[in-house]
């Protein structure tokens, strides 16, 4: 029975297994199947679309070969119209060339006919100036013959002629022009100038060269020349000063060439009368003190004049030497007093037309600088005060001032006009400077020299203390339109020879007479 059972159960596998083969099989051929009938479905596909590919391929290649001719077609087109369109224009170029040549053919024949005529003029007109020429010199000699010149004669009194009107012309433009300038400057000018000297007042000339020591008695003579002249040798030695110790009663003058060493000397030998003790070791010790005091008094004199003037900020150095110039003299002007007072007129002068016053009193006052130091300095008072002003760091136009201030340089700036003006007017005021006898007749036996080497003058005369010089010409040799230029000529050359303050008028004079007697 379990046989029977177990044999069922193999034969009933065995039968699951047979049947699992055989649907194995069957599920195989049909996959089989099912795939070949895919595969022949994608060759028909694929077939087809090879085919429609090749077909599209055809068409875009048939459409591409159509553009191609039509874009052929088109550029052939358009080159044909570019290449007719230069045909044409070539034929209008061609044109208006021919054109042109023909005008230019034209043209020639003209010209050659004109130059043919010009030539035939020309020859006419060398045939004319020929005989005008010849004319010309039958003319000459025909007004010679009536004349009675020569043609070099006949032009010498024709430029004469013409001189004298061009002569004439000058004259009258120079008159003209000197009237109008002295319309229009003279009353600005004078008002300026009357007014800054009327606001300035300033001292007359007082100084002199030399100081004199009074003396209580005549016996302090022999005490100040000491035993055989020791006392005088000694002060004389320690100060530079000659001691002079004459007839004079109760006085001893001191000479010297620095005015500051003479200044010295006076103090000392003053103190040492009131002291009354004079022997060498005294008066060693009263010059030491009185060249202390000097020292002092030149630098209170010094910030004085820049105190009174108004100009802040000087060097001191320049300081000290305004106050040496207390003790300089110029044809008896003091130094310091005048460089004061061209400071207040340069001031009042800038003041009147819109300059900088502190400026130009600064440039004003520091103009003489020079003075103070020219006796120990070589060179003119110009030069070292030029030379100071620049040690000193004092401004280009205070510089250009003082250089110019007489005139060395053109002036740079109006302040160097205002200060020149100004020392002008300082110097040539009245009572501003004295003149010895001999320097005043000099003088005038300059001017009138300076006049008559002129041609025409019979003789000239200087008045005024010089401020004038009256010139008589030869009324035949000179005309009235020369008179002119006779005073202009004069006044330059005693311009450029002579040195003086202020100005000098020329006055020429052309004095006509006619003498007849009745019988």
């Amino acid at each position: 029975m379990q046989l029977g059972l177990g044999l069922c159960i193999v034969i009933a596998v065995a039968l699951a297994i047979i049947a699992a083969v055989v649907s194995h099989l069957v599920t195989v051929s049909n996959l089989k199947k099912n795939a070949e009938s895919k595969i022949g479905n994608a060759e028909t596909r694929a077939r087809e679309i090879i085919d429609d590919a090749v077909k599209s391929a055809e068409t875009t290649k048939k459409e591409a070969l159509l553009e191609v001719k039509e874009e052929s077609i088109r550029t052939k087109n358009e080159l044909e119209k570019e290449t007719k369109e230069r045909r044409a224009e070539l034929q209008r170029y061609e044109k208006r060339v021919l054109d042109k040549e023909e005008a230019v053919d034209k043209r020639s024949d003209a010209m050659e006919r004109r130059e043919a005529k010009f030539t035939a003029k020309e020859e006419q007109l060398r045939q004319r100036e020929a005989k005008v020429e010849e004319m010309s010199q039958k003319r000459v000699q025909e007004l010679e013959r009536i004349s009675g010149l020569t043609s070099e004669q006949a032009k010498e009194y024709l430029l004469k002629t013409v001189e004298d009107d061009v002569k004439h012309d000058t004259a009258k433009m120079i008159r003209e022009l000197e009237s109008q300038a002295k319309e229009e400057a003279d009353k600005k000018a004078k008002e300026y100038v009357v007014n800054a000297i009327q606001r300035c007042a300033a001292d007359h000339v007082a100084e002199t060269t030399i100081s004199v020591v009074q003396l209580p008695s005549d016996e302090m003579k022999g005490r100040i020349i000491g035993r055989e002249g020791r006392n005088i040798r000694t002060l004389e030695t320690l100060t530079g000063v000659e001691l002079i110790i004459d007839d004079t009663p109760e006085a001893v003058v001191l000479s010297g060439f620095d005015p500051i060493r003479r200044e010295v000397a006076r103090i000392a030998l003053e103190r040492l009368i009131v002291d009354g003790r004079i022997h060498p070791a005294r008066i060693e010790e009263m010059v030491e003190k009185a060249q202390k005091e000097v020292d002092t008094m030149i630098r209170e004199e010094g910030e004085a004049a820049a105190l009174e003037v108004g100009v802040p900020g000087i060097h001191p150095e320049l300081i000290k030497l305004l106050g040496r110039m207390k003790f300089r003299t110029s044809y008896g002007q003091n130094a310091l007093k005048h460089s004061i007072e061209v400071a207040q007129l340069s001031g009042l002068l800038a003041a009147e037309i819109g300059l900088d016053v502190r400026v130009a009193k600064r440039a004003g006052l520091l103009h003489d600088i020079g003075k103070s130091i020219d006796h120990d300095v070589e060179g003119s008072h110009i030069q070292i005060g030029v030379d100071l002003c620049r040690k000193y760091k004092e401004s280009a136009t205070v510089i250009n001032a003082v250089e110019a201030h007489h005139g060395d340089v053109e002036p740079q700036s109006l302040i160097a006009c205002v200060v020149q003006a100004a020392d002008t007017i300082s110097a040539a005021r009245p009572g501003a400077r004295r003149e010895t006898i001999e320097t005043y007749t000099n003088r005038l036996k300059q001017l009138e020299d300076i006049a008559n080497q002129f041609k025409g003058v019979e003789k000239s005369f200087a008045i005024q203390a010089g401020r004038e010089i009256r010139v008589m010409v030869v009324p035949e040799q000179v005309s009235d339109d020369d008179m002119v230029l006779l005073a202009r000529d004069i006044a330059k050359q005693i311009e450029f020879e002579l040195e003086y303050p202020g100005q000098i008028k020329v006055n020429v004079i052309r004095e006509s007479r006619a003498t007849d007697y009745a019988k």
